[in-house]
């Protein structure tokens, strides 16, 4: 439960409720609650692009997610379904980009603030290198944690996924990256 839930008092089941009722509102019509799923699942569709292509597609994508929701919002079978079925969407988009035979493009570095070191911006190259040689499960969660910054509950509700498959993906994910980074466990600060 996150700490938003906490403090209101959702459960889970509620959450899922309030994400099931602005679905319905916008397929009702409802702008506001059009505004309110894109403000919601946005990081979610974002990081979930950022595991497949570079930051300026993913941007673009994110955007084409969002019409083709629009688009077939009404075709949804079940407004509780919503999360698992804009997670689908975004993957689909994302591997048709990644299908299309196109020029290999070197890693996108513009989000590097240019006020780091040299050594900091190779360090964090060589880290979105790494996470993006995982296995989608383990990229896809670790984008939305790392990048996106949504907690472990935040990205269950979101994803559709239950908070132990998530809790599993992150401490899994975070051993791979750990491994494909060759830092030891006794390595990592407390703070992380």
């Amino acid at each position: 439960m996150s700490c938003i839930q906490k403090g209101l008092g959702l459960s889970k089941e509620r959450a899922i409720k309030t994400t099931a009722a602005i679905v319905e509102a916008a397929r009702a019509g409802d702008n506001q609650a059009l505004s309110e799923l894109y403000r919601r699942f946005a990081p979610v569709v974002h990081g979930i692009l950022l595991s497949y292509v570079s930051a300026a597609e993913a941007d673009d994508l994110t955007h084409e997610v969002f019409e083709t929701v629009i688009t077939h919002l009404s075709d949804l079978k079940s407004s509780e379904a919503f999360p698992g079925w804009i997670v689908a969407i975004a993957r689909r988009h994302a591997l048709n980009v990644v299908r299309r035979p196109h020029v290999e493009v070197p890693l996108d570095t513009q989000w590097a603030d240019q006020r780091q070191s040299p050594e900091n911006v190779a360090a964090a190259e060589q880290a979105l290198i790494a996470l993006c040689s995982l296995p989608s499960a383990y990229k896809e969660t670790l984008m939305l944690r790392l990048v996106e910054g949504l907690t472990g509950p935040e990205i269950a509700e979101r994803t559709g996924l239950s908070e132990g498959s998530v809790r599993v993906n992150l401490h899994r994910g975070m051993s791979h990256l750990r491994a494909a980074l060759h830092i030891g466990v006794s390595e990592v600060s407390d703070g992380e």
